[in-house]
């Protein structure tokens, strides 16, 4: 029930302190802002890992060659593995069953890329249809690369969004050509990635014709398969590892590739790698609350000291009170209610200065690996349910204690 006079007598004691009542608020208000903070940084950080993901189709596993490190066979280490065509139809005729999404890459770093006045270096890729699902390409306008631009080896590109304003400007680049290499293609696709610009300064090529307009031979960069979905994370996971381990054991027994070099044929499977983020992102945010929750016990700390030194200001006062016939109860609640009424408005201050500093500055930061620093409202909802907590376990010890008083000391005390 609503007790006009408990009111006054709070209010009263807090004017006749106002620097004391002020700097144990700034203390509680410092502890939920720090909290909040932290709390919406790792927010910010677990976005911008999860956009990495979504840069690929999930569980997208990449194979590429590199360069041994171990003798095998009377091989010297050293060797630069090269993988071809045929790698990539074992492993396709191999998994046929396992395999989702399929696609070969053959790359061209850097190359020269020329239309009308216009001219830039950029990275191009010959691949097959399916590259658009594993890289979740967006088609703006056109089309991707084709089964019949693979066995035809049509000289057509698909460009990039960033790419296209670079060269084309405000014109329409479908049906355009530019020339790559000193060698003319027509542009028949722009799309967009989610990876963003760096992504996007690039064009894709039908594979076939790669290899053959830029001397390739049979020769590809590398592998990517997409596994078919699973009903959990932990049979998707464990196909996962099943797979990478079986098909490297294959590609590098077909290069002449000692089984445990883990450098002549390289693997990188991103379903594997996502538990490890997530654990990263559970650590951080455990470190976050840790950090905020020791910060907020500092603050609680501090008011409970004050409540003491008011408890022990206010002994004469308690004594009469009880005298007079006040209950243990009652002198409990009046020093709670003070607690966790400063707790709380100075928590809720800080709450809002935080929230509000997210707000304001989170849009300003620009990292691939953060993102919309943000709190949701069940992280807000349980900041206020630890204020009121933090409230009356700073007021309860000095409640205690003063209800514990007894009269006739209380009014001996000077």
């Amino acid at each position: 029930m609503f007790n006009v006079e408990r009111w006054q007598e709070i209010f009263e004691a807090i004017a006749k302190n106002k620097l004391r009542t002020f700097l144990t608020g700034i203390s509680v208000a410092s502890g939920i802002f720090i909290l909040v903070i932290l709390l919406g940084v790792g927010k910010g950080l677990e976005n911008g890992i999860s956009k990495q993901f979504e840069n690929d189709a999930e569980g997208v596993i990449w194979i590429w060659a590199g360069t041994t490190t171990k003798e095998y066979k009377g091989l010297n280490p050293g060797r630069q593995i090269q993988l071809h065509n045929s790698d990539h139809e074992l492993a396709v005729q191999k998994f046929d069953k396992q395999i989702d999404k399929e696609s070969a890459n053959y790359a061209l770093w850097n190359a020269n890329i020329v239309y009308g006045k216009e001219t830039g270096n950029y990275d191009n890729q010959g691949v097959t249809p399916e590259h658009q699902a594993i890289e979740r390409l967006t088609i703006l306008k056109g089309r991707f690369v084709n089964v019949n631009d693979i066995i035809n080896s049509t000289k057509v590109a698909v460009i990039g969004e960033k790419l296209r304003l670079d060269l084309f400007k405000d014109k329409d680049a479908i049906g355009e050509e530019i020339s790559i290499s000193n060698i003319k293609f027509k542009v028949v696709g722009v799309f967009m990635d989610p990876g963003g610009e760096r992504e996007e300064s690039r064009a894709y090529l039908p594979l076939s014709t790669v290899q053959k307009v830029f001397v390739g031979g049979d020769k590809i960069s590398n592998l990517a398969f997409t596994l078919h979905q699973k009903d959990t994370y932990e049979e998707a996971l464990a196909e996962s590892v099943q797979f990478t381990t079986e098909v490297s054991q294959i590609l590098k027994g077909k290069n002449t590739v000692a089984p445990d070099d883990l450098s002549g044929i390289g693997i990188n499977s991103t379903i594997e790698n996502v538990k490890q983020f997530y654990d990263l992102n559970l650590y951080i945010r455990l470190f976050f609350w840790w950090v905020g929750i020791c910060t907020i016990i500092a603050g609680v700390v501090g008011v409970s000291n004050i409540m003491m030194i008011i408890v022990k200001e206010r002994t004469k006062e308690i004594g009469i009170r009880k005298a007079l016939g006040a209950s243990p109860f009652s002198i409990v609640v009046m020093i709670l209610h003070e607690s966790i009424f400063i707790t709380t408005i100075s928590g809720f201050i800080g709450l809002l200065s935080s929230l509000l500093l997210l707000e304001l500055v989170g849009p300003m930061v620009k990292s691939d690996y953060f993102l919309n620093p943000e709190v949701n409202f069940g992280v807000a909802l349980t900041t206020l349910i630890l204020l009121v907590f933090a409230g009356a376990l700073a007021g309860f010890f000095p409640a205690y204690r003063a209800a514990s008083i007894k009269p006739i000391v209380a009014l001996r005390d000077e």
